[in-house]
């Protein structure tokens, strides 16, 4: 029971039980008949309710309202439903207040209206970088022709700087696609600790002589399941942010250990499973973060660093592999204390495979015939061209029916069908389907700026299928073609 003054801002605590009385940190005995301002309600929380301990007074109705607790006392939210209390059949002064915790709730709400947003922002991420890859293609393969076939040394430099520019553009696309989780991913058995590793010099060489890194590598690790170059992508992330957090030295630790993660805990992360997991943290000792910063660290182009130094795509580049990886990625900090990452990948059963160094083609050239399908004009007129150039017999057509009806009026063979996974009328993949019904020994290269098709789930490449993400290099595309002909 609370009573209302006739004036004032103030109210007292009349009957208070324990769980009411632990919101103000307070036993019931000690809150019972104390004004709220002596349980330290601040002013303006006291103003606003006695506005509607008087309002619920004056109409004789209940009133229901959702409030934060005092901050001084943990994030907590309540539930609070407000009626008058008639006594005696007079005008009442006193209400009585049923509060009840909906912190658990409120927390819930927080992550779904999270994700809601995280996904929205990556579908408009997986939709732009179709479009966009299409255009660094064009724009980076002809910067690289002008550079190899101009004589002009000053239009070399001019394409030079073209392409290094469409590259940065490219690198931050692929960034927005992982974390969109639309970025292919080709997983395989890994040891963390082995990866690590091998990664550590190129680490070293990231962060400087005044930082020292330390390894504490658990012995026994479990086998994780995930893309090697996306893990060292954010291995990289990671030690990047910790260099940045120590701009006066310090040190940066790469730990990995097993773990297991209850049901407690897959609940709070939300979208994981319990179960076995081996973590990949990196700790530093730098300035740590604020924790008003914390939720908005894996939102896109959210940086706290200074203006040119962070695009504010790297933490959510993480969370997108980590997420397609079937993982969680979570930040523990505070100001003055460091950071610590850890992201945690499911345990699978298997053999670690071993990493196998592509060999370069030192002249990828070919005489075969190549069917080439592209609906976008200016990538395909470069492909065409790159593919002439190197010798290879192209038949460049803008849909699968146009490229159904020329294949049908030749009589030798298609050794090498080259197609965008996304097109109007027929996909690539229809278009392969109906081809090799009467051209069974026809290869199939799919090429394609966007991953949320017919060959990928999730982001992970299906068995079988040969691929080359957009944007590429005319090298980059005929190294490929060679290795689709040659069965690699």
């Amino acid at each position: 029971m609370i009573a209302v003054p006739a004036a004032g801002d103030d109210y007292t605590f009349q009957t208070p039980n324990a769980a009411f009385a632990s919101e103000f940190n307070q036993d019931a005995d000690d809150l019972r008949g104390m004004l709220a301002s002596a349980a330290h309600v601040s002013a303006e929380a006291r103003r606003e309710w006695v506005q509607r301990f008087r309002a619920c007074l004056h109409t004789g109705d209940t009133l229901t309202v959702e409030y934060a607790g005092a901050p001084e006392f943990g994030p907590r939210w309540f539930l609070a439903r407000i009626a008058p209390v008639h006594q005696d059949g007079g005008d009442s002064d006193t209400v009585c207040l049923v509060a009840t915790e909906i912190t658990a709730r409120k927390s819930l709400e927080a992550q779904l209206a999270r994700s809601q947003r995280l996904e929205a922002i990556g579908r408009l991420a997986g939709g732009v970088a179709h479009d966009f890859n299409n255009l660094l293609t064009v724009i980076l393969s002809h910067a690289r022709f002008i550079e190899r076939d101009s004589l002009d040394a000053q239009a070399r430099s001019d394409a030079g700087a073209v392409r290094e520019a469409g590259e940065r553009a490219s690198a931050l696309t692929r960034r927005l696609l992982a974390f969109a989780r639309r970025q292919v991913s080709e997983p395989q058995a890994l040891d963390l600790n082995v990866l690590t590793h091998d990664t550590q010099q190129m680490l070293e060489r990231l962060i400087g002589t005044n930082i020292a890194i330390v390894t504490q590598l658990a012995h026994g690790i479990w086998t994780v399941r995930a893309d090697p170059a996306q893990v060292e992508q954010v291995l990289m992330n990671l030690v990047v942010n910790a260099r940045d957090a120590m701009p006066d030295g310090g040190r940066l630790t790469i730990e990995t250990a097993n773990v297991h993660l209850d049901e407690a805990y897959a609940v709070e992360a939300g979208e994981l499973q319990p179960g076995d997991f081996v973590m990949l943290s990196v700790s530093d000792t730098g300035t740590g973060i604020d924790p008003s910063v914390l939720p908005h660290l894996f939102e896109p182009f959210f940086t706290t660093k200074p203006l040119g130094k962070g695009t504010g795509l790297g933490l959510p580049m993480c969370f997108g592999i980590m997420k397609q990886a079937g993982g969680h990625i979570a930040v523990y900090s505070e100001p003055g204390h460091g950071t610590t990452v850890k992201c945690y990948f499911p345990r699978v059963d298997g053999s670690v495979a071993h990493r196998v160094q592509v060999a370069a083609v030192p002249s990828p050239r070919g005489s075969e015939t190549v069917l080439l399908v592209e609906d976008e004009a200016s990538v395909r007129e470069l492909a065409a061209r790159a593919l002439g150039a190197a010798g290879y017999r192209v038949l460049a057509c803008s849909d699968g029916e146009e490229a159904l009806r020329v294949a049908a009026g030749i009589d030798g063979e298609i050794a090498l069908l080259v197609t965008d996974v996304v097109m109007p009328i027929m996909g690539g993949p229809q278009l392969a389907s109906a081809l090799q019904e009467t051209r069974p020994e026809t290869r199939v290269l799919y090429t394609s700026g966007y991953t949320e098709n017919a060959i990928v789930h999730g982001g992970t490449l299906l068995t079988g299928f040969a691929y080359l993400a957009k944007p590429y290099l005319p090298e980059t595309l005929l190294l490929r073609v060679r290795q689709v002909l040659d069965g690699g």
